[in-house]
């Protein structure tokens, strides 16, 4: 089992409440539940049923929030921050099997 430093340090890790969340990320509670009804995050659910987020799912939160707050309706800001992650997540993959068929020639 990974010791809570290494757990902490993982973007992925669930590590933060939703108040906790909203006051990272400068969006309200509300604004919080309405990325995940837009599925845009999806957070984890503790043994009470809260919401605890990753580091990786507060930069998408404060990403679509800065992009309400310059005009894009939330369900298109949602869109387009899941269409750049999908991009830089191929770029990602693209530039991997370039260095394996680098290493392999």
């Amino acid at each position: 089992m990974p010791s809570n430093t290494d757990m902490f340090g993982d973007d992925d890790y669930p590590a933060y409440t939703m108040g906790r969340a909203a006051e990272i990320t400068g969006a309200s509670q509300d604004f919080l539940r309405r990325l995940d009804e837009a599925k845009l995050i999806a957070p984890t659910r503790s043994a009470g049923g809260h919401r605890r987020y990753s580091k990786y799912q507060l930069r998408l939160a404060a990403r679509a929030r800065e992009m309400v707050e310059q005009g894009t309706a939330l369900e298109a800001a949602c869109r387009i921050i899941i269409l750049e992650d999908q991009l830089e997540e191929a770029l990602r993959q693209n530039a991997e099997y370039k260095r394996q068929q680098e290493a392999g020639a």
